[in-house]
């Protein structure tokens, strides 16, 4: 056995005091063998030597969004203090535990944005790893592909600097990946000039088709500075307003150019501006409420995928599921631009060719849904993702094994299984979507 033993950081196990606010994170309530609360790299690389002697799982934790918290037993390495922004000119180095709201309030200080996920809380290493799909997107490509070096400790505790020309099989697997293949300590992104945006929102009554059938011939044709969203939610939580919505986001401060590519979807019936103004990055990122426990939320039958193009059996198909279901949840968001000029085998992310995002899932509300329509709900979504081209890992709430066939094709798959090989041949990091050593 390894002696537990950190520089700065503290360990926690069950009985502890502190016990049951350490195992608590953003999306639930854990059970892990032990909580090591890494303070500096010598404290990740003695929790991996601990975890590897003892035969643990690891599960990493920066902002807590991941279901695989949930799973039992292992250790949970928390990077919550690891959470340091550094910004030296347009270089940002961001600690792994940083939550991306501290990182763009802090690079709005300095005139600067990186593209990150669209809620304050949610980890810089989680999503930047899954390749982190965000506002800006159409125009800077994903987290990860704004991400130009990382050090990592490998599941041997080797601490590596790693960037395209120094361990390139890594660097290429770090990018959309996800945390198969180590701790992520320190990303080192490359920023843009960014002091504003504009921020829209559009109500939508009536049928989704049309409004989505617009949405997508004005995106087709938009400039990069323009990312647009389409949500459909039921009346389930009082934080989230019910009703569909659209929403748009204009890097830079010129309202007349956002409002005209905005012009076709206004001209829709049924569709109406609710706001439109100049706002900073930062005040646009959402704040999602912790998990409560005394009110888990339901089950999810559905998924989602990466379309090649949102065709209109594509949005038939979606707009019926969400009339289908009551409480069901319709998410679309739009892709190319920046994110499609980058090479299919550059990074792990898969389908490059993408156009669009889209998500749509029923909750497992008892009265609503139950085992004589489950499947049936269930074969709906997958008529609906069989029109797409892959899954993306960090839009799931599932901790189903299965669903990384469905995130990665042949190829990347082998290539993903040799590089975890090298760098996790024991599958240390296995509480993920997890990519077995080939």
């Amino acid at each position: 056995m390894t002696d537990l033993s950190l520089t700065t950081g503290t360990v926690v196990r069950p009985g502890d005091d502190d016990w049951d606010s350490a195992r608590a994170f953003h999306s639930g309530i854990g059970e892990p063998t032990v909580i090591v609360r890494a303070s500096t790299v010598d404290d990740v690389r003695a929790a991996l030597r601990y975890a590897a002697s003892e035969r643990l799982d690891v599960m990493v934790r920066g902002g807590g969004h991941s279901a695989w918290g949930a799973v039992p037993g292992g250790v949970t390495l928390d990077l919550d203090a690891l959470d340091e922004v550094r910004v030296e000119g347009s270089l940002v180095h961001v600690g792994g535990g940083a939550t991306w709201g501290a990182v763009a309030r802090i690079l709005a200080e300095h005139g600067l944005g990186v593209s990150s996920g669209d809620t304050a809380s949610v980890g810089v290493g989680g999503l930047t790893l899954g390749g982190g799909i965000g506002w800006m997107v159409r125009a800077w490509g994903l987290a990860a592909d704004q991400l130009v070096g990382a050090q990592v400790v490998t599941a041997r505790g080797d601490v590596l600097e790693v960037d395209a020309e120094a361990h390139p099989d890594l660097w290429w697997a770090l990018r959309g990946g996800g945390g198969n293949f180590g701790v992520v300590t320190r990303f080192d992104f490359r920023a843009h000039p960014l002091e504003h945006v504009v921020f829209a929102t559009l109500g939508v009554t009536g049928d989704a088709r049309p409004v989505l059938r617009t949405l997508r011939d004005t995106m087709r044709d938009a400039p990069r500075e323009l990312t647009m969203t389409y949500m459909d939610i039921p009346a389930m939580d009082p934080n989230a307003p019910a009703g569909a919505t659209v929403t748009a986001v204009w890097i830079g401060d010129d309202e007349e150019a956002a409002r005209a590519a905005l012009a076709p979807l206004l001209a829709v019936d049924g569709v109406s501006e609710t706001e439109l103004g100049v706002r900073a990055y930062p005040d646009i990122l959402m704040d999602m409420p912790a998990a409560d426990p005394d009110q888990p939320m339901p089950g999810f039958v559905g998924g989602n995928t990466l379309l090649g193009e949102l065709t209109d059996e594509a949005i038939d198909r979606l707009a019926a599921f969400r009339e289908a279901n009551a409480a069901s949840v319709l998410f679309l968001r739009s892709l190319g631009g920046a994110f499609g000029d980058v090479a299919q085998d550059e990074t792990a992310f898969p389908a490059r060719h993408a156009t669009w995002f889209a998500m749509a899932g029923a909750f497992d509300v008892p009265g609503l849904v139950d085992d004589g329509n489950r499947p049936l709900i269930q074969a709906e979504w997958d008529a609906i993702e069989a029109l797409g081209a892959a899954l993306y890992g960090n839009f799931t709430p599932s901790t189903d094994p299965g669903l990384v066939t469905r995130m990665y094709g042949p190829e990347a798959m082998a290539r993903l299984a040799a590089v975890k090989r090298q760098y996790d041949p024991q599958n240390l990091f296995c509480r993920n979507h997890n990519i077995a050593p080939a």
